[in-house]
């Protein structure tokens, strides 16, 4: 594509411009945080998989649609709808479960309603149990366990393959991205299932995926002669044109494959689908304009791997 041949757009100029960028959506998504915790009393919208409520497998003597089954049970304010197994015969039915309200009562309405839409004896209620606000601390509490572990894990990966301070450079982006993430969701209240934080540690993979092609670009031109004489802004800007169609591309597909869930997935996935493209857009901004100028200002503060060999060199020299 002509847009990428040759490419010598100046992103690392522009980086501080970025910052502002990145400043703006981090104070916003904090803001909201903090206006959810006065208004529903938590910083995301959590679903029933992490606070208490009712669960009712419903099985339909015809396969229907989630759609259908949610029109049933009140369109937009339906509670949370997803098939079971692989037919469009079963489905589960996760309901908040108000104050002194019983878990028979949520499953009676749940079923008067669709009786109503499908008739008595075109369905039956296979089961209905009871999701406790303790077994959604836990989901929560392993669910932030298991994003900590994955940068732990990304820092160590980066850091054998390449220098420490790559890896703490894509472990910067890959924190702004999950917080920029988080910080959207909460603005727009979309609601936190386990599905949810699937995508969330779905698009940490991929925001990694897309740093570690930009730095392994800045690291071979690093290792090509005259590379490490090269002024870093300039090889850096390099590397991250020269990636530029792989990254635009990479992303683009991505993205309309997205969208095509998004427009006719259905409700089921929307929310997974919506967390998604967000990921997949904040992650190549972030490889971009993130982690290559994170890698910079590391590099500018505490030099490089090879800047330290030449310094223990020196004082091995010397104390001879």
């Amino acid at each position: 594509m002509w847009l990428f041949h040759q490419a010598k757009y100046q992103f690392i100029s522009m980086r501080r411009k970025a910052y502002v960028v990145s400043g703006i959506l981090l104070a916003l998504g904090i803001g909201a945080m903090v206006l959810n915790i006065a208004l529903i009393g938590s910083w995301q919208n959590y679903g029933v998989d992490f606070t208490s409520g009712a669960l009712v497998h419903i099985r339909f003597e015809e396969p229907t649609s989630d759609d259908e089954l949610r029109g049933a049970l009140g369109g937009v304010n339906a509670p949370s709808i997803t098939r079971f197994g692989q037919g469009n015969d079963e489905f589960v039915v996760r309901a908040a479960l108000a104050e002194d309200v019983d878990i028979d009562d949520v499953a009676a309405g749940i079923a008067a309603q669709v009786a109503a839409a499908y008739g008595d004896d075109n369905f039956e209620v296979v089961r209905r149990e009871l999701v406790g606000p303790k077994i959604g601390a836990e989901l929560e509490q392993r669910a932030g366990l298991a994003i900590m572990f994955s940068l732990v894990l990304t820092l160590m990966y980066i850091a054998i393959r390449f220098e420490l301070r790559f890896g703490v450079a894509s472990v910067i982006a890959t924190a702004h991205d999950m917080l920029i993430t988080l910080g959207l969701l909460a603005l727009f209240r979309v609601e936190i299932s386990l599905p949810t934080v699937a995508a969330i540690l779905t698009i940490l993979g991929y925001s990694l995926n897309d740093t570690i092609v930009v730095f392994d670009r800045i690291r071979e031109n690093l290792n090509r002669k005259g590379g490490r004489r090269e002024d870093p802004y300039k090889l850096v800007n390099r590397s991250i044109n020269e990636t530029l169609p792989r990254t635009v591309l990479t992303s683009g597909t991505t993205l309309a494959v997205l969208m095509s869930l998004l427009v006719l997935g259905g409700g089921v996935i929307r929310p997974f689908t919506m967390v998604l493209i967000l990921g997949v857009l904040i992650g190549t901004y972030s490889s971009i304009f993130i982690a290559a100028p994170a890698l910079l200002e590391i590099q500018k503060r505490y030099g490089t791997g090879e800047d330290k060999k030449k310094q223990r060199a020196a004082r091995r020299a010397a104390a001879v």
